[in-house]
């Protein structure tokens, strides 16, 4: 069995060649992005598909089960067997990509026993990769390329700066959504404004609002509106491992995951004490 250094090196790999797949796709000169619409009214494109062909082909050497946005689902009476499975968003953030503001993430999660145990979070159009390992802790490198192959975990921790690593001095900063700003979500901030009256608000897109709690830029990332296991794996496994929590609205539990539903109920993410008490509502 692999070591989780091991896993750590193979998911950051995937993730950084993963970004360089995408980017090709994303500085096509003829912005081909080959756009269709999944059941759900989602958008896919070209970058999607073959982000996820080149992680799952990265991930298979390891015989852990991957359970990805874009590839058929494994059932979940087979699922349920798995002690460890891979959670992959390819391309989190889609409709980022193609308004092409950089809001996009590789989401790659080792999760075991129903919780992420390891994630990695890269964003190839900012260079920005974050990590975050049970046990280890969570970093974050700066000006990654994509595509670029890291020799060892032990090379990744070395160029990484431990996180939570911003300054202080701001004032008590709320992120949210970019395209997905429901009005729970809304009424949610606005109670917490009547607790900060300085209360800034950020807006990003993809799992790096989860990344800016963990690196200590946001308090707290409240999100009541759907989402799914691969859009919060990876991101939860950095934020815990950076100290920060990541819990349900509705009744302050860890979000859980391989689920026999694979949909998230609304979450806060925050970190230590700025976190809002649960609501009574929540969806899944």
């Amino acid at each position: 069995m692999e070591t989780t250094d091991q896993l750590l090196r193979t998911a950051v790999n995937a993730a950084t060649a993963a970004g360089r797949a995408i980017m090709e796709v994303y500085e096509d000169p003829a912005q081909d992005f080959g756009i269709e619409l999944k059941a759900d009214n989602s958008p896919l494109t070209r970058a999607d598909r073959r982000a996820d062909s080149v992680i799952a082909a990265a991930l298979a050497p390891t015989g852990i089960g991957i359970l990805s946005e874009e590839s058929a689902h494994a059932p979940y009476d087979e699922r349920r067997e798995w002690r460890r499975l891979w959670i992959v968003d390819p391309l989190d953030g889609t409709k980022e990509f193609i308004k092409r503001n950089g809001d996009f993430t590789v989401n790659i999660a080792l999760a075991e026993a129903g919780s992420p145990a390891l994630g990695v979070v890269y964003a190839p159009a900012t260079r920005e990769l974050y990590w975050g390992a049970r046990g280890i802790g969570a970093g974050k490198i700066c000006d990654v390329e994509p595509g670029r192959s890291f020799a060892s975990a032990a090379e990744v921790r070395r160029e990484s700066a431990a996180l939570p690593c911003a300054a202080g001095g701001r004032p008590f900063t709320v992120v949210a959504s970019r395209s997905h700003l429901s009005a729970e979500t809304q009424a949610c901030i606005d109670s917490l404004r009547r607790e900060h009256p300085g209360l800034a608000t950020a807006a990003r897109g993809s799992s790096l609002k989860l990344c800016m709690v963990a690196e200590g830029l946001a308090d707290v990332y409240p999100r009541f509106a759907p989402t799914m296991e691969w859009d919060t794996a990876a991101g939860q496994a950095v934020a815990e491992a950076a100290g920060c929590r990541v819990a349900s609205a509705g009744d302050g539990r860890r979000l859980a995951y391989n689920k026999p539903d694979l949909h998230n109920p609304w979450f806060i993410v925050s970190c230590e004490g700025a976190a809002p008490a649960p609501t009574e509502r929540q969806t899944v």
